[in-house]
């Protein structure tokens, strides 16, 4: 199992840039932030009523039929995806590994904004896990009662996911910067309000805010990324962005148990909200951050498609 799930950790780590790259090359410059919305709504939908949909083939089938079938919902993707064609392009070819390493890294850390905005994720993806995903059942279990309010909360998050994409799909914002940061600081108010310890409906309401604002921050900064990473660069621009994000989870986890045994669970939830906030108002001292922004759309004369305005890089 052990062997299985690093396979899939390594299988999902080349998807994800993949996936992402794979938008610029079959969706118009005019419509990637809608498609990028919509991507993020089926996705929500699906965390929305995939566990509701697994708890019931699990009490109906069993839990071995019920993996046999979520195995089966990857095979179709892979189908699916099979389908998309893509042009076919001349790629330059580098002799070694480090070299290409190399190139990619040279690229990643000469545009500012990115790689600001990647440590902001570095420090705010470990602690929102820890916050919500590690210790928020436990807070369920010692606070709420039990499972069932704690679904209560989950459910809030889940559903605002769905409406902030819907919102990302009508709006497209041009100040990116300040949107996106917005956007993630909101993940600090359910931290907060469970280290607090406000009233359900009001916890409830604090994570369907958080899920919001995470939804419209992720389709805006993919748009953003599109516009201004060549395509040809974006895939391996991507991966190092990921890495950056996913790189202190590890160490999140292992410090998360320690700290709550240390300092409280009301108190390491209520630090875990401090720190989000100051990681998502930071970058705002960057001129660079503040000023980005999603080019409009110039139209070229006669009958062409509308293409991104140019933007600095």
């Amino acid at each position: 199992l052990v062997a299985m799930s690093a396979v899939c950790g390594a299988a999902g780590a080349f998807f994800t840039p993949a996936a992402g790259g794979i938008v610029v090359e079959v969706v118009p410059a005019e419509l990637r932030h809608a498609a990028n919305a919509l991507l993020k709504i089926g996705q929500n939908t699906v965390k929305v009523a995939g566990p509701a949909l697994g708890g019931v083939l699990v009490a109906v089938v069993g839990p071995g039929w019920a993996l046999g079938w979520d195995a089966l919902t990857f095979a179709a993707s892979a189908l699916l995806f099979s389908r998309i064609s893509l042009k076919a392009k001349n790629v330059k070819v580098r002799t070694g590994f480090t070299a290409d390493l190399r190139e990619g890294w040279d690229d990643f850390r000469s545009r500012r904004w990115l790689w600001v905005m990647v440590c902001q994720a570095a420090v705010i993806v470990p602690v929102w896990l820890v916050g919500y995903q590690l210790l928020g059942p436990v807070y369920g279990q010692q606070v709420l009662g039990g499972a069932a309010p704690w679904g209560v909360v989950v459910s809030g998050f889940t559903a605002g996911l769905v409406v902030g994409a819907a919102l990302a799909l009508m709006w497209k914002p041009r100040r990116v910067g300040l949107v996106v940061c917005a956007g993630t600081g909101s993940m600090a108010v359910p931290l907060g309000a469970m280290g607090a310890s406000v009233p359900l409906p009001v916890l409830a309401a604090a994570t369907a805010l958080a899920g919001s604002g995470l939804a419209v921050s992720m389709t805006v900064w993919a748009s953003l990324v599109q516009e201004r990473i060549p395509a040809d660069r974006l895939g391996r621009t991507l991966s190092y962005s990921t890495l950056g994000q996913i790189l202190p989870v590890p160490f999140g986890y292992l410090l998360a148990g320690p700290a709550s045994q240390v300092f409280g669970l009301h108190a390491t939830l209520a630090v875990g909200a401090l720190i989000i906030a100051a990681a998502a108002v930071v970058p705002l001292a960057i001129a660079q951050v503040r000023g980005l922004y999603l080019a409009p759309l110039a139209v070229k004369e006669g009958d062409g498609p509308a293409v991104p305005a140019r933007a600095e890089r």
